[in-house]
């Protein structure tokens, strides 16, 4: 299934959050596209007008929280059609979800967990990204997780799970470098090795958010917290990233501790900045 056409341009962009929603609306400042958590539109009212109003002016990206891709029971039906109603009317550019799980027998968990990288896994999330993809019409992007533990009976890597997943489903690939950098340094491997076993022609959106260093019973473990501005090591994983794979439609998150709006768009042209250095036709090899 294609990708459709969309007008997420390979500029930087903002995450659109309800604190920033008014000066948005009066300011209208210069920034080359937003992304919202779909969750918070679903139910309509003047969060729904204002993201309608906003899409005259800027390409919109939805991004969502609770699909629960990797349940092993069907995706809800009532979640996917609430889903399919709001990308119908924002008729945004790219619409993505997570690789993880948080429902069971019903129960909505407010967390987004980790999966077990098995075949019996690779299965059920592949299943419901073809159900979800089917429901919209389009192919949607998939979003690799920060994790803090690792499964016993994983057998196969993280990286080698999501791009089979991709490679069956037909979908894209969302690339968090936070993620990467974040799940890379508490499990102790490298993320350079994780990035290169990434498909560059796969890969439609970068995300960059801050994260925070924690002691807990004696382990450091960094957390995914999105509360800060990006780390400088976080800003050198972007820069050999997009120096391999050239300029990608790359998303600032700030989700916790949310500060003024020009805190994200003085965030967002640091990203720019290094996309306009970006080649535009890669080294192939490379890419691939």
């Amino acid at each position: 299934m294609q990708q459709k056409a969309g007008a997420i341009p390979a500029h930087a962009g903002i995450g659109l959050r309800f604190p920033h929603h008014r000066a948005m609306a009066e300011t209208r400042p210069p920034v080359s596209w937003l992304e919202v958590h779909s969750e918070n539109f679903m139910r309509g009212g003047p969060p729904l007008d204002l993201l309608t109003d906003l899409r005259r002016d800027y390409p919109i990206s939805l991004h969502g929280v609770g699909l629960s891709l990797g349940s092993a029971e069907p995706i809800d039906d009532t979640h996917l059609a609430r889903l399919k109603t709001l990308v119908d009317r924002i008729e945004p550019g790219l619409v993505s979800e997570h690789v993880s799980w948080s429902i069971a027998d019903g129960a909505y968990l407010n967390d987004l967990l980790p999966l077990p990288y098995t075949e019996e896994a690779l299965g059920a999330l592949v299943v419901n990204i073809d159900r979800a993809q089917n429901a919209l019409g389009r192919a949607i992007l998939i979003e690799n997780p920060s994790t803090y533990l690792q499964f016993a009976h994983s057998d196969m890597s993280e990286a080698d799970f999501i791009v089979e997943a991709a490679r069956r489903s037909g979908c894209s690939l969302l690339l968090d470098l936070n993620n990467v950098y974040v799940s890379a340094r508490n499990h102790g491997i490298d993320e350079a090795v994780y990035i290169a076993a990434m498909p560059g022609d796969r890969i439609g959106e970068i995300h960059l958010a801050g994260h925070s260093l924690r002691t807990i019973r004696g382990i450091e473990l960094r957390i995914d917290d999105h509360a800060s501005t990006v780390s400088d090591e976080v800003w050198s994983l972007y820069r050999t990233t997009i120096a391999r794979l050239g300029p990608i439609p790359t998303l600032i998150e700030w989700d916790a501790e949310i500060p003024p709006l020009e805190t994200l768009i003085s965030e967002s042209r640091k990203a720019q900045a290094i996309l306009n250095q970006a080649p535009e036709k890669p080294d192939e090899a490379n890419a691939a």
